[in-house]
């Protein structure tokens, strides 16, 4: 099985390396590891919000000859520059998009836009977005009920999915119910190695979920975060 190297950018930002293709997520931030041009890069954007869309990936194609952006169509087509429609499409929730390197399947977001999985030489990469139980502290009860139904719901086609990454959201913002969407994800699928995110910064919060679970069955899937640029070897 061929390996792939993967890097944290910030934030929800990832590049993932395989033999043939380079897969970018949802970056907004900080410096870019050095783009290849012998390989196929794709860019996913799961939703407008400016933490996790940023308009100079579009300049990554002036580097890259084989360059292809996969936005979530709540991205307004007047962001996208003119000389690369051509090379965009703009997905909904639910729905299949390939080529002749990946294939993507689409999710509906509990938020904005969308959650990605991305077949690829083998293996299957998943990048929640913003794909997430967003239960907070102060929310009326039957708000945060229709928030984990709804996530539930919008996970049903991960169900016992064998997943060899998945890059899900570990926010601090959210208190003690910090870990109900990873954890939840982690009971719903076959996972091989998880990647915190969403995490403002606040490492210290895959700290906590180690903690927090010592006898937890996937315990050493969890990739353990610690600053910006950080690259891994799976």
């Amino acid at each position: 099985m061929n390996t792939s190297a993967i890097t944290y950018i910030a934030h929800s930002g990832f590049l993932v390396e395989t033999e043939q293709t380079l897969l970018l997520f949802d970056y907004y931030k900080g410096p870019l590891p050095l783009i290849s041009d012998k390989k196929a890069l794709y860019v996913f954007v799961s939703h407008r919000h400016s933490d996790h869309f940023n308009p100079e990936i579009f300049t990554l194609s002036h580097s890259c000859s084989h360059t292809q952006f996969i936005l979530s169509s709540d991205i307004w087509k007047s962001r996208i520059p003119e000389t690369l429609k051509e090379q965009t499409v703009r997905l909904k929730p639910n729905t299949t998009w390939k080529d002749s390197y990946i294939e993507v399947q689409t999710l509906k977001s509990t938020d904005e836009g969308l959650a990605f999985l991305v077949h690829t030489e083998g293996k299957t990469y998943y990048h929640a977005g913003d794909l997430n139980d967003w239960r907070w502290e102060g929310e009326p009860e039957e708000w945060n009920r229709r928030m984990f139904e709804h996530y539930k719901k919008y996970l049903e086609p991960v169900r016992n999915l064998h997943i060899d990454t998945a890059f899900l959201p570990l926010d601090p913002r959210q208190e003690k119910n910090y870990c109900l969407g990873m954890d939840y994800f982690l009971e719903l699928t076959d996972t091989d190695t998880v990647y915190p995110m969403h995490c403002w910064e606040d490492y210290q919060i895959i700290d906590r979920w180690l903690l927090e679970h010592p006898e937890h069955p996937e315990r050493e899937r969890i990739m353990h975060i610690t600053a910006r640029g950080q690259s891994f070897l799976q």
